[in-house]
């Protein structure tokens, strides 16, 4: 019998992802004017929810509870930890709403897969799907590919007023993003 992996919990082994400068040209950027469909059932435009602060993290996929991972998935450095990642910000939701924040997931993965996720997880916040990494294509995000599927890679952006003005990249162990989310906007004036 094959034991599959639990998509909560992060093998103590994983691969670090190093900063290869993919993310470098982010700071500064304007987000571009882009709707994606969301887990509420709407098209969410990055530009206009940015006129405040917007937290967007992307992550590659998340998986499900009885379902093996793509073979070498632990392997890949930055790959695994998708659902520790969202699982965090969930439990930072109300920190970061209280520092004006509006949190958003973000991932290639079909709408289904991602309504199927937050539902599981209970995640009080909107997940986008971006099956044609059409954010990627606008800002040149970092993606990687995977038994002929091009992904994410991981990184968080935080914008103000619609410009990028913080970026995480490489995120590393991904169940930290949220505290350092949280620690870099209450160091921050608004």
């Amino acid at each position: 019998m094959i034991e599959l992996p639990d998509p909560y919990v992060l093998p103590p082994d994983l691969p670090e992802p190093v900063d290869d400068g993919a993310a470098d040209h982010l700071e500064g950027a304007a987000l571009p004017s882009l709707s994606l469909p969301a887990t509420s059932g709407a098209q969410i435009d990055l530009a206009a929810v940015a006129e405040g602060t917007l937290v967007v993290y992307c992550y590659p996929r998340t998986g499900r509870p009885g379902e093996p991972l793509p073979p070498g998935w632990d392997r890949i450095p930055g790959a695994r930890g998708c659902t520790p990642q969202s699982c965090a910000f969930r439990d930072h939701f109300a920190e970061l709403e209280a520092l004006g924040a509006t949190v958003l997931g973000l991932s290639a993965q079909s709408l289904a897969d991602q309504i199927e996720f937050a539902r599981r997880v209970e995640l009080p916040y909107g997940v986008l799907s971006d099956p044609g990494l059409t954010l990627a294509e606008a800002l040149q995000l970092p993606t990687f590919e995977i038994g002929g599927r091009r992904l994410y890679r991981r990184l968080t952006l935080i914008a103000r007023r619609g410009e990028i003005v913080k970026v995480f990249y490489p995120v590393f162990p991904p169940d930290r993003n949220a505290a350092d989310v949280v620690a870099w906007l209450s160091s921050q004036p608004g």
